[in-house]
């Protein structure tokens, strides 16, 4: 693509004389190749412009600036590179997102399992899908690592350019809070947005709940304002969470509902748990089902009730959703057993929220026969706020408290413990920092019939401690420690 037709989509962007072809986009100087446009970021520790004599030298044929520089190859200045980056990603790759059919899930809590239920629903419909989360990306049956929960504008665009080169129909992704007001998702056209909840967590970075509330609404704002019958778009929103309210208030779109308390278009009712699995009757505007999950919690309940939702207004039968969603074994590090052949049960979860930390450990409370044990720490570098509110809530909810370190980060971790531990002055808790020691302790100490909640980490296969990164799984240390016992 000519650079001059590129940046035409740029209001009131000069043109320059020079009009090279341009052959791809970069923003890290190190994967600029020939006839690039190099695209200068201001990021939190690294300016993007102090690199971009060595993206000339590498090739590129224009930079996209906040300044004007002199390089030897034109340099277009705009107000905000970022923004700009979003627009010329969609332009470049032919606005990829519009040929597919865009699910995008936001909220404190449930955004990966809901999202992978989502793209078992397509994917048994027969539809060749796509994912971007917390845990990996997808193209088909190709995985992918992520750095980020929701990628850059430019990852995305790029993304989508070859989800749709390799016949991808639907995308489903988690959209983080961060990615919305930093504008990551801009360009990205979303058919389907999806509420889960909104729960205490990223204080550090949004400071209120207001704010915090404010960056999730963008999902359902951004939807846009008309209404396409060829490309319908719609919300789908929480009704038992009061933050719909506002999302309801901020989207044109036609607005889905599910819950369990509150009425709604899609319930649950007769929710009966147990320990490997939860039944209920799922209430729909056309008929009504027994549901027998894999799945374990009334979180599960929600979860499942979001992409039932999705995938009817997908046009996908209910028979069909049934059938996935009962099949659906779980995510990886949510929820999930060790199973070692001890007579006793342990689970690993991500909950690293005071929400999601107290339904778990109220899920386990309707199924433990007797004591339940919770490891649990609070992430370095992040909302210190929480840090307490959760010490108390494990100390409320679990027989057994284990106080550990998560990835403590740059942070002192026995600081963050002593931060958890003024919310359970006059409890009972114990502290051990080492995280393997304290999932050691947890696992030796439980007898049969016990339950051990290992919580924070889930998936994570590291531990950050400084600026160095630990190989640490949660479940593999617990099955190493069932079977050292």
């Amino acid at each position: 693509m000519k650079l001059h037709t590129l940046i035409r989509a740029l209001p009131f962007a000069h043109l320059p004389k020079e009009n090279p072809e341009i052959s791809g986009l970069a923003q890290d100087n190190r994967l600029v190749t020939e006839n690039s446009l190099f695209i200068c970021i201001k990021g939190w520790t690294v300016d993007g412009h102090e690199f971009a004599k060595d993206a000339v030298a590498r090739g590129a044929a224009a930079v996209l600036a906040e300044k004007p520089m002199e390089l030897g190859v034109p340099v277009i200045v705009v107000k905000d590179t970022k923004r700009a980056m979003a627009i010329l990603s969609d332009v470049f790759y032919g606005q990829p997102s519009r040929q597919l059919h865009m699910v995008g899930i936001t909220g404190t809590n449930g955004k990966t399992t809901t999202s992978h239920i989502i793209e078992k629903i397509y994917r048994d419909a027969g539809r060749c899908t796509g994912l971007i989360g917390t845990m990996y990306m997808k193209i088909g049956d190709e995985t992918f690592k992520t750095k980020n929960t929701t990628p850059d504008s430019l990852t995305l665009q790029k993304t989508f350019h070859e989800m749709v080169e390799k016949h991808v129909t639907d995308c489903v992704m988690e959209v983080s809070s961060h990615a919305l007001i930093q504008g990551r998702v801009h360009g990205c056209d979303y058919d389907i947005a999806v509420f889960t909840n909104l729960t205490q967590d990223h204080l550090d970075y949004h400071k209120t709940m207001a704010e915090y509330r404010r960056a999730k609404s963008l999902l359902f704002s951004q939807l846009g304002n008309s209404y396409n019958q060829n490309k319908p778009k719609y919300a789908v929103l929480n009704a038992d969470d009061p933050a719909s309210k506002e999302f309801e208030q901020v989207t044109a779109a036609p607005v889905v509902t599910y819950g369990i308390d509150a009425p709604a278009d899609f319930m649950a009712k007769n929710i009966d748990m147990h320990a490997h699995g939860t039944t209920f009757t799922l209430v729909t505007p056309y008929e009504e089902q027994e549901v027998n999950l894999q799945l374990v919690g009334k979180f599960s309940v929600y979860n499942v009730l979001a992409a039932v939702a999705a995938g009817c207004i997908s046009n996908v039968p209910l028979s069909s959703i049934v059938k996935s969603v009962e099949e659906m074994e779980g995510v990886r590090g949510r929820f999930e057993l060790v199973k070692g052949g001890q007579d006793f049960t342990v689970i690993v979860d991500y909950a690293h929220t005071p929400d999601s930390l107290e339904n778990v450990l109220k899920t386990v409370q309707q199924f433990a026969k007797k004591k339940i044990f919770v490891v649990v720490g609070c992430g370095g570098d992040r909302d210190k706020t929480k840090r307490p509110v959760m010490a108390k809530i494990a100390c409320q909810y679990a027989t057994d408290a284990i106080f550990t370190s998560d990835n403590p980060r740059s942070e002192d971790p026995l600081e963050i413990l002593r931060e958890m531990e003024a919310g359970v002055k006059g409890l009972a808790y114990d502290v051990i920092p080492d995280r393997r020691e304290a999932i050691k302790t947890a696992v030796s100490r439980a007898q049969k019939g016990d339950v051990v909640i290992i919580a924070g980490k889930g998936h994570e296969t590291y531990q950050i401690i400084g600026s160095e990164v630990h190989d640490f799984d949660d479940r593999k240390v617990a099955l190493d420690m069932i079977k050292e016992r």
